[in-house]
């Protein structure tokens, strides 16, 4: 594996572990990066070193796309650019990047048909360029990274290689020009422009055994998560913390206004109604509806023509896909693999 800084340009190390073209604007969706502003954001207020990991452009096989992000800086470290095998030499290159205070970059190149017979093959057959920037150069980014994390706007980076970066939603925008070291790679491409779409949001209407274990995985998969619950028994539940509305489902969507998906998971015949009530009046694309078949005949009965025509198209019921298996955790499990297939269309 090859891998190239802007101190070790052209050297060749012998690690173990890991073009699309990145530069077009076209809007991505890789990783978690709610995880990587979380930590980001820690990390600024809290006045330490981080530097952010953000891939410009990949080729071949890689385990990152173009967008995907990582934040390394004092034994911090959020997001993944590759099985683990990658993360030592990237974080060692962020150190250095954010100890000088300067632009840097990283390309990693797992291409060599000669490393499939010498130890050093990672598995993928790829490359990776990477721009490392170290935060605490880049004052105000704060505000951009919160707009994000708002849920409502996506974000772009514009980075040049002399070290010009620029930062925006739809609202902000912020512009600084960092020293750099010198690109770590040959090519005639000067600028990159990745733009990171908003985060995927969903609303759950109810509450249940299989809740606890949904919301974590969705919310590790990179997606903002609501409750709508006014039962105390599942209201109150330890893992359901901070994600709770106690308002009946009308309310419930005006405060998730954003909603890409939404599902109806009370275990309850007349609270799931009343969800289904609110919802053929929304717009929200992705509706499940938790339980059986005979469980939508039986609701769908006792609703308008009109809501069930404004509902049909998108309703997925039952919610999940089959995987197999019986129980909550299965059950949550199929639920979160098909909205991640839906979000990246991909849904059978």
């Amino acid at each position: 594996m090859i891998v190239r800084d802007a101190s070790t340009a052209g050297a060749s190390l012998p690690l173990k572990g890991a073009w699309t073209n990145a530069g077009q604007g076209l809007p991505v969706a890789t990783g978690n990066a709610i995880r990587v502003f979380e930590v980001a954001l820690q990390a600024i207020r809290g006045g330490g070193q981080a530097v952010l990991a953000l891939v410009l452009e990949t080729e071949g096989s890689t385990y990152a796309g173009t967008g995907a992000m990582a934040l390394f800086g004092h034994g911090t470290h959020a997001g993944w650019l590759s099985g683990g095998c990658l993360e030592p030499e990237i974080a060692r290159c962020a150190e250095e990047a954010g100890a000088t205070g300067m632009a840097g970059w990283l390309e990693i190149d797992t291409r060599d048909d000669e490393l499939l017979l010498t130890g050093s093959a990672v598995g993928c057959r790829g490359r990776l360029r990477i721009a490392l920037l170290p935060l605490q150069e880049l004052p105000g980014i704060d505000a951009i990274l919160e707009a994000w994390l708002e849920g409502q706007q996506h974000a772009s980076f514009n980075i040049t290689a002399d070290g010009g970066v620029e930062a925006a939603t739809p609202t902000l925008r912020r512009r600084w020009q960092l020293a750099a070291m010198p690109v770590a790679w040959s090519s005639p491409r000067q600028r990159w422009r990745v733009s990171i779409l908003r985060p995927p949001e969903v609303l759950i209407l109810g509450a249940g055994p299989e809740t606890p274990v949904l919301v974590p995985l969705l919310r590790e998969l990179g997606w903002r998560v609501h409750v709508a619950e006014r039962r105390p028994r599942w209201r109150d539940h330890p893992a359901l913390d901070g994600v709770v509305i106690d308002a009946p489902p009308a309310q419930s969507l005006s405060r998730a206004a954003h909603a890409d998906a939404a599902l109806v998971m009370h275990h309850n015949f007349e609270l799931d109604r009343e969800a289904l009530d609110a919802l053929a009046t929304s717009a929200i694309p992705f509706i499940g509806l938790l339980g059986p078949s005979r469980r939508q005949e039986d609701l769908f009965r006792l609703l308008t023509p009109a809501q069930r025509s404004a509902l049909q198209p998108r309703l997925r019921s039952p919610v999940g896909i089959d995987l197999g298996g019986r129980g909550p955790e299965t059950i949550a499990l199929s639920i979160a693999a098909q909205l991640q297939a839906w979000r990246h269309s991909a849904d059978a």
